[in-house]
């Protein structure tokens, strides 16, 4: 028998495994995502995590929390609507408050990013400032949920629905804020999340906020009658219900939000009421009309009052509007004689330009 050739058996087994490799790559699906990943392609958006695209992006700042130590203000950074950053422009300040603040906020502004929700735990030790943030935090997602809506729903002839939370409107006995749900410009729902409570006021509070309620949605705007009885609440609650409805754009054929005509092209006329900054002598509230994203109006629909305040007030807030329309942001100048003022006033201006998509 002959022997066969070393170099003949040698090329007789390569050519089998070559043979072999091709029959396996011809069986191995193409839809494999290890596969594409190995080959330097790129996973299907749900493998790769991909956020949902048309989310809203820049910065929005929440609605201002009071807390028994003081106010906690969130500004949240997104990304195709992903929080990107978090942090605190307005902790509580003095004393061991300092301390408190600078070990919990850091900790807050990890945990809203990684939970990308307000869901988040509190900080232990630092319980009302917890709540605040998370408190401040929803009223930021909120706003940037209702500009994503409005952005996404421009053209459609069905509004999309937005859930949008008012300023806090402090009264008497106790703070007032409302949320609404708005869908084709209309309020579809309407509750309060906050309203005065302890002792007579919780009697007050469960007779009279289910019919603000239903006011609001039969309304549909804030020019609701008071519910007899309940002045103070009835009150708080038409003011957060404005601020609401304020920061809600408009949807649908709604003349405010959206340019006139189909082909227009104008980006169309909106007002924003920024959040309440306190001061030193009584909260200031600032309200812009922004058009083709310029300022033209700007107003403050809160200011300190009462003995000189009434003086100061009259007298600077009519040069602080002029020079907001004027620089068409809150780096303005503060009016002599009015820093305390002015410093309030800048601070909601900004609140409301962040509203307004800047």
């Amino acid at each position: 028998m002959r022997k066969s050739h070393p170099v003949r058996r040698a090329v007789l087994a390569g050519a089998a495994t070559v043979s072999g490799i091709v029959l396996l790559l011809s069986l191995k699906p193409a839809t494999d995502p290890g596969a594409a990943q190995a080959a330097g392609g790129q996973l299907p958006p749900a493998a790769a995590g991909q956020a949902p695209q048309g989310g809203v992006n820049g910065a929005v700042t929440g609605d201002a929390a009071q807390t028994q130590y003081g106010p906690v203000q969130v500004r949240v950074t997104m990304a195709n609507g992903k929080i990107t950053k978090a942090e605190a422009v307005r902790t509580p300040q003095g004393g061991r408050s300092d301390q408190i603040t600078a070990s919990a906020v850091p900790r807050l502004n990890q945990a809203a990013v990684a939970a990308q929700s307000a869901d988040i735990d509190a900080v232990s030790g630092a319980t009302y400032t917890s709540a605040g943030y998370k408190k401040s935090l929803q009223s930021a997602l909120d706003k940037a949920k209702a500009a994503a809506g409005a952005a996404q729903g421009g053209g459609a002839g069905a509004g999309t629905a937005r859930t949008v939370t008012g300023d806090v409107a402090q009264t008497q006995y106790g703070p007032v804020q409302v949320r609404i749900t708005v869908a084709g410009g209309k309020i579809t729902k309407a509750e309060a999340v906050q309203a005065p409570k302890g002792g007579r006021s919780d009697q007050i509070t469960s007779a009279s906020v289910p019919r603000l309620n239903q006011a609001a949605v039969a309304a549909g705007t804030a020019q609701i009658d008071s519910v007899s009885g309940a002045t103070y609440t009835s009150a708080g609650y038409k003011k957060s219900l404005q601020s609401a409805l304020d920061k809600a754009p408009a949807g649908g054929g709604s003349s405010q939000a959206s340019g006139a005509g189909g082909g227009g092209g104008q980006a169309g006329t909106r007002t924003v009421t920024g959040s309440v900054a306190q001061t030193q002598y009584g909260p200031v509230q600032v309200r812009v009309t922004v058009t083709d994203g310029k300022i033209t109006k700007a107003e403050a629909v809160q200011a300190p009052k009462g003995g000189r305040s009434d003086q100061i007030t009259s007298a600077s807030v009519p040069r602080l509007n002029q020079a907001a329309v004027a620089a068409g942001t809150a780096q303005i100048d503060s009016v002599s004689g009015a820093t305390y003022t002015s410093a309030g006033y800048k601070k909601s201006l900004q609140s409301a330009l962040d509203q307004a998509g800047g």
